[in-house]
């Protein structure tokens, strides 16, 4: 969940009223938002950097930290949370934003050549005419950027946004995709031209801008925007250019945003213009730019698109749990800054504004007449249904083993449900081609790349851990593991499992046949071959030739018991022989 951060007395000020911390943290309460801390600028860099230094000079100006919805791109800036509150105080009507009436030739042009196919393909563009920017706007405007840089941009992996002042430039504009040496400009404030593998060590050791390197270091091109006179505008997602950079007094102000992922573009692209349109000579209005594609079709961005969206009064009553007349209804919806209105037929028809990408389902537009009207203004009511609860059967059996286990001598470990590829593969003399294990697609450390499909390594790691304490070690572990398994819905299966391993300068493998014929005797499954449980010899590379058996219950095969392999012991650093049992206990339910 972001957090922002306003002054107070600005907030007050635009807000057109004053409110002692607690008011303004019950407004907050009451919109879906929440008052994280009051501090001021030389509190916030004391306690996040421990500059005191840098804290001797800061602001003693008070300043509101306030938790936003991680989808509530429209409130991540003071004036997007003016606006909505007022909205929802009813001191001013949801605006409505409106594309400038520009003729199509005196658009501002860009145009993507196809080589930008290779690193960074879509493009979005778009005007702000006569901005009136003040310092405290200003600020708003670029902390907005990096708000959205780092939230909905993912760190401009998918989006990067690049705002110019549009009088130091001459379109039309190229988006292009250029050999590093080929791209050289002044970054954003620098006095010396560089190309983009000079830029690329240069900031290589930069606080902020090298986290971005790794976008498209390896790449044979970069991405580049420069216009009809060849001046680099930027180098998304890295840095802009110093020629364009807007100041306080910038009045024309062009903003492109260049993309792996459109629809996030074109997002971010009306999130900025909406908000910030505000400020211009005739508020709400933008004026939209010609991108051509690489199909050489023509695409106005930006769309600042209206939707209508029919929900049923019946369904936002039944859903939330109140009992409100229609009108009511489109009241609060209206407050949340989306407009509604009752139709003939009873339902009601509400107005999506462009400010509001977060709504995408009517259960979007339920959750804000709830919120309008007040989760603690819901009463409290039984359920018509009367029911009577009662433990899973699967989860009250784990629990009644998990003590009779511990009564037996064993402790209790709980291990991590992911795991590496080697430990349930190479580790125990497996083939991880042969095992049926649940990948992870882009796992961050090697230590968690699949889902564990048995107990052991988990178990293993943990007396590896703790080697230094008197033998014997017994622990065991009941809980899931999971499985590949192309029949089930989602391609794979949980397995509730039992897993218990004695580790002493000898084998001990009658310690876990007897814990395993202990558990049996608690489920009342006798030692008989068809109708109870028995024992199977069997050979398994993880476990010491001729001291491996399958666990059998009414002859179908749940687990294996046996004595590990030495190398198995070695590739886990363990010194001491292990004995280990782990089956199935969901067929005792």
């Amino acid at each position: 969940m972001p957090t922002i951060g306003v002054k107070r007395d600005l907030l007050f000020k635009s807000l057109g009223q004053q409110y002692t911390d607690d008011e303004f943290q019950d407004l907050c309460f009451a919109f879906g938002l929440e008052l994280d801390e009051v501090t001021t600028e030389k509190q916030m860099l004391t306690k996040e950097q421990g500059d005191v230094a840098a804290a001797k000079d800061a602001s003693e100006e008070i300043i509101y930290r306030i938790d936003i919805p991680a989808n509530r791109y429209d409130l991540l800036c003071l004036e997007g949370l003016v606006t909505g509150l007022k909205v929802f105080q009813g001191k001013m009507k949801p605006p409505q934003f409106e594309l400038s009436h520009v003729p199509e030739k005196e658009r501002q042009t860009m145009t993507i050549l196809p080589d930008t196919a290779k690193i960074r393909p879509y493009a979005v563009a778009a005007v702000l005419r006569n901005i009136e920017f003040t310092q405290d706007s200003y600020n708003s405007f670029i902390d907005l950027q990096d708000k959205l840089h780092q939230n909905i941009c993912r760190k401009r992996t998918l989006v990067a946004i690049g705002t110019h002042d549009l009088d130091t430039l001459k379109g039309p504009f190229i988006y292009d995709a250029r050999k590093p040496e080929d791209i050289r400009f002044k970054p954003l404030n620098q006095t010396k031209e560089m190309n983009a593998v000079e830029l690329m060590e240069f900031y290589s050791t930069h606080a902020q801008l090298k986290q971005y390197l790794p976008i498209i270091r390896d790449s044979p091109v970069y991405p580049v925007i420069y216009d009809s006179n060849g001046v680099v505008l930027s180098l998304p997602p890295i840095i802009n250019g110093d020629h364009s950079k807007i100041t306080i007094n910038t009045k024309n102000v062009f903003i492109e945003c260049t993309a792996t992922d459109l629809t996030k573009a074109k997002v971010v692209l009306d999130t900025i213009v909406c908000m910030f349109s505000s400020h211009c000579a005739v508020p709400f209005i933008v004026e939209p730019c010609n991108v051509i594609t690489t199909n050489n079709e023509t695409v106005v961005y930006p769309t600042l698109e209206y939707r209508t969206e029919t929900i049923s009064p019946k369904k936002a009553n039944a859903y939330i749990g109140v009992d409100l007349e229609s009108q009511k209804l489109a009241d609060m919806l209206t407050k949340m800054y989306l407009e509604a209105r009752v139709e003939k037929s009873g339902d009601l028809s509400v107005k999506i504004p462009p400010t509001r990408h977060d709504v995408i389902h009517a259960c979007d537009i339920y959750e804000d007449v709830a919120i309008a009207y007040g989760y603690n203004n819901i009463e409290k009511s039984l359920p018509s249904i009367t029911q009577i609860a009662k433990q899973y059967p699967l989860n009250k059996l784990t629990e009644q083993l998990r003590e009779q286990v511990a009564q037996a001598g064993f402790t209790e470990a709980l291990t991590f449900t992911l795991c590496s590829r080697d430990d349930i593969s190479t580790k125990l003399n497996k083939d991880i081609e042969k095992t049926p294990a649940v990948h992870i697609s882009n796992p961050k450390t090697l230590e968690f790349q699949v889902v564990r499909t048995t107990l052991i390594p988990g178990l293993l790691k943990t007396l590896a851990a703790n080697k230094k304490m008197p033998l014997p070690l017994k622990l065991f572990e009941i809980t899931d593991i999971v499985v590949a398994d192309d029949e089930a819905e989602v391609r794979a299966r949980n397995e509730r499992r039992l897993c218990a391993v004695n580790c002493n300068k000898s084998a001990g493998f009658e310690v876990v046949h007897g814990l395993l014929d202990r558990v049996m005797q608690l489920l009342e499954v006798p030692w008989k071959k068809d109708e109870g449980y028995y024992l199977q010899a069997t050979e398994d590379p993880a476990f010491f030739p001729g001291r491996c058996a399958n666990i059998l219950y009414k002859n179908v095969t749940i687990g294996k018991i046996g004595v590990l392999h030495p190398t198995v012991l070695h590739a886990f650093e363990l010194t001491h022989p292990c004995s280990v049992v782990e089956f199935v206990i969901e067929p005792f339910v």
